[in-house]
């Protein structure tokens, strides 16, 4: 069957967030999905069928990391709209049952593609102790995120102090349910993007995700209410980045970016 290789959020080979994705017929069992997720270990490999015409989606969706089945997942999700895009399988809005939900892909003239995804809640909670050592910033602010992302979000004092991170991921896995977004203004918000951000999930076998698509659904709200504007555009990232532009829409989040395709191979197996 074929696989894929997509990097998301991205318009160049080799930055994004990378993200394996397979069209199948139907889902096998929920223990080849892991392997398969495990052997292409990247932290999503997302896997989609079609569904019958007339309801309420067009494609089920499903997303591993390595070592888990998560519940959302965006990067691998635009990486799958790509895909569909690309081939000629589908056109105009895509449609996805996932397990948080119908999702949406739209493909724009532009060529880029706008998810459409839940708004998550945020509460503000205090720093886990053990919080700032882990991570190695002393937090601002913590927010805990809604249902279906299980992150904190955990404002640092400035984009230096976010890039300059160097966690100890053994310590943050035990910190929250998925994962821990470290974020900031931007130094220059005027600029190209208003907020930096980094995202680790080691809880999931990740240590640092490039470009989080799911996490914006919690940076669009904290960072919208701060600028008082709805349209923003995030950049993350450690060693690889990205841009995700922002657009909030009450309770859902439109994020928008780029892809490309850069394996197109066979998986045997």
């Amino acid at each position: 069957m074929r696989i894929r290789i997509v990097d998301a959020f991205t318009d160049r080979p080799f930055s994004g967030n990378p993200a394996g994705v397979l069209l199948l017929d139907s889902f096998p069992d929920d223990a080849w999905l892991q392997k398969v997720a495990a052997e292409v270990n990247l932290s999503e490999t997302a896997f989609a069928h079609p569904l019958p015409p007339g309801g309420e989606a067009d494609w089920a969706l499903r997303w591993f990391t390595p070592t888990t089945e998560v519940d959302m997942c965006g990067h691998a999700t635009l990486a799958t709209a790509h895909v569909l895009h690309t081939t000629g399988t589908a056109t105009g809005t895509v449609r996805f049952a996932a397990r948080c939900g119908i999702l949406s892909a739209t493909a724009e003239p532009d060529g880029t593609l706008t998810l459409d995804f839940p708004t998550s809640s945020l509460t503000r909670v205090n720093a886990p102790e053990g919080l700032a050592k882990a991570l190695g910033a002393e937090p601002v602010a913590v927010h805990d995120t809604a249902a279906h992302i299980g992150d904190l979000v955990v404002e640092l004092r400035d984009e230096a102090t976010v890039r300059a991170l160097a966690p100890d991921f053994a310590a943050l896995a035990a910190l929250s349910e998925r994962g821990i977004i470290a974020t900031a203004i931007a130094d220059r918000p005027e600029g190209a993007y208003q907020f930096v951000s980094r995202g680790f999930f080691p809880a999931v076998g990740i240590d640092e995700d490039p470009v989080t698509g799911s996490a914006h659904t919690a940076l669009a709200p904290l960072w919208s209410a701060r600028f008082g504007r709805d349209e923003l555009t995030g950049f993350q990232g450690g060693a690889r980045t990205g841009f995700v532009r922002t657009r909030l829409r009450g309770d859902r989040t439109l994020l928008n970016g780029h892809a490309v395709t850069v394996i197109d191979g066979e998986l045997h197996g």
